[in-house]
């Protein structure tokens, strides 16, 4: 069976070339970066190379990088490095209610610590209003974090007219962009932000690596102490061929994405308009345009999420009922409810998420059975008689 793989938003495969750009360091030059010796050396090299690779994307300076262990990281890095450098000014976070939990369980943590933190609602698209931010911003505001991309139903945030405010009133901008990297252009001054987290395995880059931007002169605590790595903002033994590979699929990214978006979002539309065309009691979550080219996510009403996805995987197709990271859980998704979906809708949920690599072969492949699918579900369904 050639199986059909539309569930990139959770992880993409590594690239050939990314691949290629690590192997030597995981075999011969295994040297640590910190060290004086020739190996060390070429080993800082690789490093300082792949932070220009990733600067170039995202159009900032080299020194502006920071490398982690992946998109979780930075975000936690981001809100509690800010938040304990800047308590002396004020305690007020603001953030939206559909961030990932990456933010939102760090927010709730950091409410623990004496913060306070306004979790601003969307809309029914998932978009957030700019003048929300603004009417949420007090005197004792220091941070602003706001995703670019949501992970679920692939909403595309007004990022740039967020900055903007925030940058009028001098606090602090945030944005989680490991959804949007390699799939939107990012750019961290026509967005305005100060911080920016992203996730190599996103842009079929390797896990486990990821990446901070920092903007200079921004006041940030270290998240994780000990040696004097990443400019003494990061402790721990640089991951030399995981930072190769990130910097690689920077660099893949910045070309592919020209090429491949357009195609993809085509793919996307046909998915989405096959489906809706083809099955009765569809809802499409999100947006219709301003989302994320690969994201197709739909509720079928009626039917479980989690069946539909086990009848999927039966036919050789991978797919999603929302966010990886919450897959274990057996509550609704905070982004659906937030939009407005009761929770029998949100538990019917499928997110579907293409790559540069999805064929239209494929998406027909998908519209041939899908309907089959769903007819049977919902004939043993209650819900449906």
């Amino acid at each position: 069976m050639n199986r059909i793989y539309l569930d990139n938003a959770a992880t993409t495969p590594l690239a050939p070339e990314v691949l290629e750009a690590m192997m030597p360091y995981l075999t011969t030059q295994y040297g640590n970066a910190s060290s004086i010796y020739a190996t060390g050396r070429d080993a800082r090299q690789a490093v300082d190379r792949a932070r220009r690779q990733m600067a170039h994307l995202i159009g900032c300076k080299p020194g502006e990088i920071y490398f982690t262990s992946g998109g979780t990281e930075s975000d936690n890095w981001a809100l509690k490095g800010i938040a304990l450098a800047n308590r002396n000014k004020g305690n007020h976070i603001i953030t939206s209610a559909i961030e990932h939990p990456a933010v939102l369980e760090t927010a709730r943590w950091l409410e623990t610590q004496g913060f306070e933190v306004s979790y601003l609602p969307v809309d029914a698209s998932g978009i957030l209003s700019p003048a929300a931010v603004q009417e949420a911003i007090t005197e004792k505001t220091i941070l602003i974090s706001i995703m670019a991309a949501n992970n679920e139903i692939g909403t595309l945030q007004p990022i740039s007219a967020i900055g903007e405010i925030a940058r009028a009133r001098n606090i602090p901008f945030h944005t989680d962009a490991v959804q949007a990297m390699g799939a939107v252009p990012v750019n961290v001054d026509d967005w305005q932000v100060d911080l920016l987290s992203l996730s190599g395995h996103k842009f079929h880059g390797p896990k486990g690596t990821g990446a901070l931007y920092v903007r200079s002169g921004t006041r940030i605590e270290p998240l994780l102490h000990g040696g004097a790595q990443e400019r003494s903002r990061r402790a721990g033994t640089e991951n030399v061929a995981g930072i190769v590979g990130l910097g690689m699929a920077a660099e893949r990214a910045g070309i592919e994405l020209h090429k491949s978006a357009a195609r993809i979002t085509q793919l996307r539309n046909r998915l989405i308009d096959g489906i809706i065309a083809q099955i009765p009691q569809v809802h499409l979550n999100g947006d219709r345009v301003c989302r994320l080219p690969n994201n197709a996510n739909l509720s079928f009403r009626f039917i479980e999420g989690e069946a539909l996805l086990l009848h999927l995987d039966l036919n050789g197709i991978a797919a999603s009922s929302g966010s990886a990271c919450a897959s274990g859980s057996l509550e609704p998704s905070h982004v659906l409810l937030a939009t407005g979906l009761d929770a029998e809708n949100a538990h019917s949920s499928i997110r579907f998420t293409l790559s540069e690599s999805t064929t239209a072969t494929e998406i027909d492949a998908v519209l041939g059975l899908l309907p089959g699918i769903v007819e049977k579900l919902r004939a043993m369904s209650p819900l449906a008689s």
